[in-house]
């Protein structure tokens, strides 16, 4: 790639990351989407050519690019998904922005480009007996290793009980805890702190993971019943949840919990976020308000936490077309119903 394109890539990163705050994990995907359209651009030798008139301070993107655009996005989507393509047209519209703000573009070429209809598929989450099962087959009393069940009934009741994504369980500190109040504070999405309510049982599990998984983690000392004496505080990190290796968790991990744990309850495919989606449909079906919910998530949009009362409204619907003797469908249809 010519350098000069690595260069405002670079320097939309460090804005992304310095005056947005945005995620690791963002700014990769950033790196990937944006870095692949401007080598794409290199290879055809387009407008976007770095010539010897194009320096620091020259516009070298311009309205010239929209047809080179236009092709490239029509490659694309001969091999893409409409979300990979939705969300690779998203980044690069960002970076033109930053560019024209900085006065090296004359307008974004993705201005007059027709966009896909996104499918409108809700969000899968579980019913309540699901979320019962596996809670039941998380048992430290009949497991082998009580330790690290212990922090894996506390990670799944801690994402359940609170929407947590998985980024920010990750990251989580014990000072950001605090069971006697029966909250969490929570960094999430562009370093904003929210404070997010936990239930009862979740804490439970919270304090017994702390108090004896969490230090036989630390101490490498997973024995049965997990009762082992206090770690010394020198040796003591900062991570809520360890790896069996003492360090604090990382994303892959947490997946492979949630993924196992579901596959146990007969669930395929479980993962993090279908907590999340679980967590905030629960609320909804419990009578929460739409507001206190985006606060919980950390929805910086409503329009975004508005998904689940569509989704609850399914649900509602399911439930009278279940339950209703004169509905279209009747019990003998529906017998299967929460059977996956």
């Amino acid at each position: 790639m010519v350098s000069i394109y690595t260069d405002h890539l670079n320097d939309f990163l460090a804005y992304l990351n310095v005056e947005r705050g945005v995620s690791v994990h963002t700014l990769d995907a950033y790196r990937r989407d944006i870095g692949d359209y401007l080598a794409w651009c290199d290879r055809q030798g387009g407008s976007a050519e770095d010539d010897s008139d194009s320096h620091d301070n020259s516009r070298i993107f311009n309205e010239s690019d929209q047809q080179d655009f236009s092709r490239y996005i029509a490659q694309l989507r001969n091999e893409m998904s409409v979300v990979s393509v939705e969300r690779r047209i998203s980044a690069i519209s960002s970076f033109y922005k930053y560019l024209a703000r900085e006065g090296l573009a004359d307008s974004s070429p993705t201005a007059g480009l027709h966009r896909a209809k996104k499918d409108q598929r809700l969000p899968s989450y579980l019913s309540l007996a699901q979320v019962e099962k596996i809670f039941e087959l998380l048992n430290p009393d009949t497991s082998d290793d009580p330790a690290i069940t212990l922090r894996d009934r506390a990670i799944m009741e801690l994402l359940y009980s609170s929407g947590l994504r998985v980024s920010e369980l990750c990251s989580l500190r014990i000072d950001q805890m605090d069971l006697n109040l029966q909250i969490v504070r929570v960094m999430g999405k562009g370093s904003k702190e929210r404070i997010v309510p936990l239930g009862g049982i979740a804490c439970k599990w919270l304090e017994e993971y702390l108090l004896y998984g969490r230090t036989a983690l630390q101490l490498g000392r997973r024995t049965k019943g997990g009762q082992v004496s206090a770690a010394p505080a020198a040796f003591l990190s900062e991570a809520v949840f360890l790896t069996v290796k003492g360090k604090p968790v990382y994303r892959q991990a947490v997946h492979a919990v949630v993924r196992d744990a579901g596959k146990r309850a007969g669930i395929e495919g479980l993962h993090p976020h279908m907590l999340r989606h679980t967590f905030a449909t629960h609320l909804l079906d419990g009578g929460a308000d739409l507001r206190a919910l985006q606060e919980m998530l950390g929805h910086s949009d409503l329009s975004t936490t508005q998904v689940y009362t569509h989704l609850s409204r399914e649900h509602l619907r399911e439930e009278y077309l279940y339950s209703h003797p004169r509905a279209k469908k009747g019990r003998k249809q529906n017998s299967a119903k929460g059977s996956n």
